[in-house]
């Protein structure tokens, strides 16, 4: 919810920027609206077109790679999932109620996914059903010796799903810095502010300020939103686990 607000916010502000320096300009003093004076806005607003364009470049690259990334672990998680279900299949009958433990997890982390902003004091119902799926797999037993292998092979996958589920939920932070994006609204409200300096006053101009900043706070967003890629409208898809509960109840 708040990259929404953050990027109305920067919409905002680049439209007060672009707009109050065009009605402001006819009210400077004349030493301010000589050709010198628009001469160094223009070479200042120049570099910061640069750094700006430049800093949103990476932010768009790093949101994508964290998202495609994360979407590459999810079904990696999804995969292991299977599994460990056909590992459970291949133990016979003593491994049905992990089975059911499994699928009975999966379920769950499916209605209520896990994200690294949950109140860590909140009962947190998939991880009990994945406590008690641990649980039921480290009670078991067994004599043979292939069932023995089988035993070893089935909690290291456990083990290794614990591992992702957790990795996955300190993926959801994002990674872009506040840092970088505060330097990159300030310098694209200097860029506007610039813009608005000296253009002339009719409703073309105006209404071309409000679209590009209503754009490029869309933008931000999207960047914003790719970045945290379980939250917001850009979300990674759950289709891996539904594919996985599908195999197991088969």
């Amino acid at each position: 919810m708040h990259e929404a607000l953050l990027s109305l916010g920067v919409a905002i502000a680049l439209c007060v920027a672009s707009i109050g320096s065009l009605l402001l300009y006819p009210k400077l003093h004349v030493r301010h609206r000589d050709e010198e004076t628009n001469l160094v806005v223009r070479l200042v607003a120049n570099l910061f077109v640069v750094m700006a364009s430049l800093a949103f470049g990476l932010m768009i690259n790093s949101s994508k790679n964290t998202f495609e990334n994360i979407d590459a672990n999810v079904h990696s998680y999804a995969t292991n999932l299977i599994l460990l279900d056909q590992s459970l299949r291949s133990y016979g009958l003593g491994g049905d109620a992990g089975r059911q433990s499994l699928i009975a997890y999966v379920e769950e982390a499916i209605r209520n996914p896990i994200r690294a902003d949950n109140d860590p004091l909140a009962p947190d119902s998939a991880q009990i059903r994945l406590d008690n799926l641990g649980q039921t797999l480290f009670a078991l037993t067994a004599q043979e010796p292939f069932h023995q292998s089988l035993l070893t092979e089935i909690r290291a996958q456990y083990n290794r799903i614990v591992e992702q589920r957790w990795a996955l939920a300190e993926q959801s932070e994002g990674v872009i810095p506040s840092p970088v994006i505060a330097l990159l609204i300030a310098w694209l409200v200097l860029i506007f502010g610039s813009y608005g300096y000296r253009a002339p006053r009719n409703g073309i101009v105006i209404v071309m300020f409000l679209g590009s900043a209503a754009l490029i706070g869309l933008s931000i967003y999207v960047v914003l939103d790719m970045d945290i890629p379980f939250e917001g409208i850009i979300q990674i898809s759950d289709a891996p686990l539904h594919r996985a509960l599908a195999e197991m109840s088969r």
